[in-house]
């Protein structure tokens, strides 16, 4: 049996990550406002001085604790797929153990393992593997209701993996002019989307930037 202790930190680290995502959508929304410096806008005028128009001193706080709670999230992300690993070991190492069913009727496995515990399902599928950080205003994402700070579970084909930047960029290739389905959260919230790559005014075919998490 998987230990207590271990379903019950990785709900813990869940629920902390869940915090986490919605403390830097705030600071991403704010900064990502009309008239604002976004995540990584320059913070002086055409003639170098200083922006008058914004408080400096807080945008750069405001920038460092992005970057710090960023990498806890990171951290905590890791954690959380290194307890997932260990309890989808422990299952098939039962199910390798069980013996088999001598009569009644019989259970498939693929019909899930509820009855046993409901932590032990293919919960890696809730984990994103990219944030949108950036959106350029009138831009597709923009349009079709991607906001900063959306984690991406799944964008068409491309779920977690390697080479996920350039899988990505593939994908909005190969599907341009054509709806793509999104699986997101926001704020700690599934969502289901769909966003068309297209060609506008302004550059690549979302006018969006996607952080690898």
């Amino acid at each position: 049996m998987v230990a207590p202790n271990v379903k019950a930190e990785t709900m813990r680290l869940m629920d902390r990550r869940t915090a986490l995502e919605a403390e830097m959508n705030a600071i991403i929304a704010a900064l990502s406002a009309p008239g604002g410096p976004g995540i990584t806008g320059g913070l002086v005028d055409a003639e170098g001085f200083p922006r008058a128009d914004i408080d400096i001193p807080a945008v750069i706080a405001q920038r460092r604790k992005l970057a710090e709670m960023r990498n806890d999230h990171k951290d905590i992300t890791n954690k959380i797929e290194k307890n997932l690993e260990a309890l989808h070991s422990t299952k098939l190492t039962r199910n390798e153990q069980s013996p088999p069913r001598s009569s009644g009727t019989s259970v498939p496995l693929h019909g899930g393992l509820s009855q046993n515990d409901p932590m032990e399902e293919d919960v890696v599928t809730r984990l994103p593997f990219a944030m949108i950080d950036e959106i350029a205003d009138g831009s597709p994402a923009a349009v079709d209701g991607l906001l900063p700070g959306d984690e991406i579970v799944k964008f068409g084909s491309v779920e977690a993996g390697d080479r996920l930047q350039e899988r990505l960029v593939s994908e909005a290739l190969s599907n341009e002019g054509n709806q793509v389905s999104l699986l997101i959260n926001r704020q700690g919230s599934p969502m289901n989307l769909t966003i068309t790559p297209r060609k506008w005014h302004g550059r690549g075919l979302m006018g969006c930037h996607f952080r690898i998490l």
